[in-house]
């Protein structure tokens, strides 16, 4: 019996909080259709002694359906502003900003994707083992794939580093943009100003972004890649490779 009034009370809340949501020309509707619908009935089987009861699913009718549609809120699509430039030390190297190279939505992707990778070791800052392991976590662009052609991988990057590094406080929150440390923003203005020394108008690329750590030789980055096997002729066949007026990160 219990059971049974549990059942009932379940199934008249149910259709009461329904009923709230209607316009008042469709209550009387509703009213008849979950008289029908939803009502408690017993299982063939009883647990322990005891019976249950369900209710029934209910079977909703097209004219059901479109008068709980008629309140539904309508809310506006969100708009998202998305930056199309990284951090620079140096706004002042261009003349105007008709003359700032772009960055690459992959390379921009990268880049955040480092700064999670820092927050998820629980480093307080972005340094340029962050730029490698956003790099490969991105996974699709161009240095992710030569790193890999070249043995370089993600848990091998991560590895390294809390080697070099350690492990952090498990008590530390990072911030939620850990800044850049001196030389991963020497590496990404590296990057800027290789772009600019081209003039050819394209993209900055993931490879800008690789290059510029390697150009930082005291950095953790330089000397977790060097330790996987990252060396200059290797630096130098990245480089012809981005001197192709054809060159995509892809």
């Amino acid at each position: 019996m219990a059971a049974a009034a549990a059942a009932n009370a379940t199934a008249h809340s149910f259709s009461k909080v329904l009923a709230t949501n209607l316009p008042r020309q469709n209550k009387l509707h509703y009213r008849e259709l979950s008289a029908r619908a939803i009502t408690p009935r017993p299982l063939k089987r009883s647990f322990l002694g005891a019976k249950l009861f369900c209710v029934q699913p209910c079977t909703l009718t097209p004219q059901f359906v479109s008068c709980c549609n008629t309140n539904r809120r309508r809310h506006p699509l969100a708009s998202t502003a998305i930056s199309f430039s990284l951090p620079t030390a140096n706004p002042e190297r261009v003349s105007s900003v008709d003359n700032v190279p772009k960055w690459s939505g992959k390379a921009i992707k990268s880049f955040a994707m480092g700064e999670l990778e820092a927050r998820k070791l629980k480093y307080p800052t972005t340094g340029t083992e962050a730029l490698i392991m956003g790099i490969l976590i991105e996974g699709t662009n161009v240095a992710a794939k030569f790193l890999r052609a070249n043995g370089i991988t993600l848990f091998k990057v991560r590895d390294e580093t809390v080697k070099l590094l350690g492990k952090a406080d498990r008590f530390f929150f990072s911030p939620e943009h850990p800044p850049l440390t001196e030389e991963a923003q020497r590496a990404l203005d590296w990057a800027v100003d290789e772009k600019l020394k081209s003039g050819d108008g394209g993209e900055i690329t993931t490879a800008h972004i690789l290059l510029g750590v390697w150009s930082e030789v005291e950095s953790p980055g330089h000397k977790i890649l060097s330790i996987l096997g990252f060396n200059d002729e290797i630096a130098k066949e990245l480089q012809s490779l981005i001197s192709k007026p054809s060159f995509k990160d892809d």
